[in-house]
């Protein structure tokens, strides 16, 4: 019931008043405490709109975005130590360990879809069912992690 509140913006985690700040600038925390995200440039990547990682103690997730056709949607991808280069179709599927859609939130509970590179960082960001993937997750050092962020991650700051 506890995350169902934060979610929906009934109770949140203590937060700084954080003046304006680039999606593809922000840092955020999980709401309880477990991971940050880090948005970083893409460098006018024509497919892929924002870019992050997401970090729980000592791993790190690689993650994307890339946009549906049709009926848009900001589509994530985080992996675990993918190999680079040309990559099979079964290389990629082994090392993802969470694909969904990325919704965001202002501060008066609005939900949105996640902005893309230049918009003004939303207050918090959904991973729709990101805890639960990562605890199925192909990659032992993902799902053997004694504490996994859940879906939900505030604002935490601006990176310079």
């Amino acid at each position: 019931m506890a995350r169902f509140a934060v979610a929906c913006g009934i109770a949140t985690i203590p937060s700084l008043a954080l003046a304006a700040c680039p999606l593809e600038l922000s840092t955020y925390r999980d709401v309880e405490d477990a991971g940050s995200l880090e948005f970083r440039p893409t460098g006018g990547n024509a497919t892929v709109t924002n870019t992050f990682r997401l970090l729980i103690d000592d791993v790190v997730l690689d993650g994307i975005v890339m946009w549906s056709d049709g009926v848009g949607r900001p589509n994530g991808m985080l992996s675990y130590k993918c190999p680079v280069g040309d990559v099979t179709g079964p290389e990629l599927e082994a090392c993802t360990v969470w694909q969904g859609v990325i919704y965001s939130s202002d501060a008066s509970g609005m939900i949105g879809l996640l902005p893309a590179e230049g918009q003004d960082a939303p207050q918090k960001l959904v991973f729709s069912d990101l805890e639960h993937s990562l605890r199925l997750s192909p990659a032992p050092a993902v799902a053997n992690l004694a504490k996994l962020p859940w879906d939900v991650f505030a604002l935490s700051g601006c990176q310079e």
